[in-house]
């Protein structure tokens, strides 16, 4: 890609091309977009980030593609009747996919790091890049989060990095098979559980994505990538339950927003503390991933565990919005039975009920996933515990909704659960206002939906009003 090209990129604000984006324009490629959100007036201040850096913004209706020298970059979610597509095709204009561009990128370096799984990828990956970053290692990062050790005033939006070094570490999603698509030299393999395919399907996915890499870094206490583990042409492996594997963590001491471990190499015998600003037993499995992802590049394991004390963690990965009178305000990414497991897991480590308000980021996943939705919910939420949900988030398109929120409310209900489906998001909160007491903890879950951080405030501001 050292020839300087023009790409338009169809959903330009979305979390996996607005970073794509970033790095296009930073390499000196002429880039512009169009956004469904930009056209609603949604998340304005995302779209000033971007024209700030040089992007030309266009509605979504055609009007920015005006050449066939303009290659248009499109996910697979974008239709063939949207605006943009049709004038693509009418000016005979290449089209590439998201995957296959970011691919293109990724395959080209020196040194491509890839992370996938079910779960914590975002976090992984920015965990990585900060050891690279804190080692001097100036790396080009492709994450589908903000990374908050590198936002700032003048960044708010830094879910990429472009480093002069040899490494590209990046987020790989498997959820439309394009993972297939990269050849990483070092690969992460944080878990494996229903997602968005069967599991057949992931598991031969991620089994090809193993065996692709010089070196795969896998979780052992996961049972479903340790069957996979026989993939690796060489393997670390690292695990915060058993004591065979090449990294591990004793001494984990929870607190409300944060966590402390002992990381040991099991291989040199070395140990060092850790203390993580990010909660949960789940994110000492992620920082022993990074570890070991950072050692397979060459970083020192001391070097590595000692700059995760530094991580400031990802937005919108429970993040902490503010306390009000008692109450405790959270905004969190949870979407999928093993993400909302690990956070209310995390939340109950601690004392105080949890009104917990989670809009589902489609009606397919709600339809895939029904009866683990209802069994996560079951299972995760205490006795006091409050579940609110709106119907899934929906910004237009084609989709089947035969499953909606209620049924998922229906199923919690029937065993023994509090949980209340109401019409729409404005409804949870002011359901949510209705039932706060001091103690209670407010999570905000769901993705898809850059609105629900704004939606969290709103709440917070509401209850400081209310307690003043």
């Amino acid at each position: 890609m050292g020839e300087k090209r023009q790409y338009f990129l169809c959903g330009i604000g979305g979390s996996g091309m607005l970073p794509l984006a970033l790095i296009l324009a930073a390499r000196g490629h002429a880039v512009s977009g169009s956004d469904r959100a930009l056209d609603q007036g949604r998340t304005a201040p995302k779209f000033d980030y971007l024209r700030a850096r040089g992007i030309d913004l266009f509605p979504q209706d055609g009007s920015g593609l005006t050449s066939r020298d303009q290659t248009l970059v499109a996910s697979a979610a974008v239709e063939e009747t949207v605006p943009d597509v049709q004038a693509a095709i009418r000016l005979g204009a290449p089209r590439m996919s998201r995957a296959a561009l970011l691919a293109e990128l990724f395959n080209a370096a020196v040194l491509p790091i890839g992370v996938a799984g079910t779960s914590g990828k975002s976090t992984t990956t920015a965990m990585i890049a900060w050891i690279f970053h804190v080692a001097g290692r100036n790396p080009t990062v492709m994450n589908g989060a903000v990374m908050r050790n590198f936002a700032s005033d003048g960044a708010l939006f830094a879910s990429a990095l472009v480093g002069g070094g040899d490494a590209f570490i990046s987020e790989l999603d498997e959820s439309d098979g394009t993972i297939a698509l990269y050849q990483p030299k070092i690969s992460v393999l944080n878990n494996v559980s229903l997602d968005h395919k069967t599991m057949d399907e992931l598991r031969t996915l991620f089994g090809d994505f193993i065996a692709r890499a010089d070196i795969a870094i896998l979780n052992l206490d996961n049972d479903e990538t340790t069957r996979l583990a026989y993939r690796a042409k060489r393997a670390l492996t690292y695990s915060i339950g058993a004591s065979d594997g090449d990294y591990g963590a004793i001494a984990i001491t929870p607190t409300p927003f944060g966590v402390s471990f002992m990381a040991i190499d099991h291989r040199g015998g070395e140990q060092i503390g850790v203390s993580l600003k990010a909660p949960g037993r789940h994110n000492v499995s992620n920082a022993l991933a990074a570890i070991a992802a950072a050692t397979a590049a060459g970083i020192p394991f001391v070097d590595a565990a000692r700059a995760l004390s530094s991580f400031e963690g990802v937005r919108r990965r429970f993040e902490f919005v503010g306390e009000a009178g008692g109450v405790t305000v959270i905004d969190d990414f949870g979407h999928n039975p093993d993400k909302i497991a690990a956070t209310l897991k995390t939340l109950h480590e601690f004392p105080g009920r949890l009104v917990v308000m989670f809009q589902p980021h489609g009606f397919g996943p709600l339809k895939k996933m029904r009866s683990e939705f209802i069994d996560c919910f079951v299972t995760h939420l205490h006795a006091d515990d409050v579940l609110l949900m709106p119907e899934p988030v929906y910004f237009g398109g084609t989709v089947d909704r035969s499953v909606g929120s209620r049924d998922i409310v229906v199923g919690v209900t029937l065993r023994g659960g509090q949980a209340e489906a109401l019409p729409t998001r404005e409804a949870c909160g002011d359901r949510i206002l209705e039932l706060a007491r001091p103690g209670d903890r407010i999570v905000v879950m769901g993705a898809r939906d850059d609105t629900l951080s704004t939606f969290a405030a709103e709440i917070l501001e509401k209850l400081r009003r209310r307690f003043a």
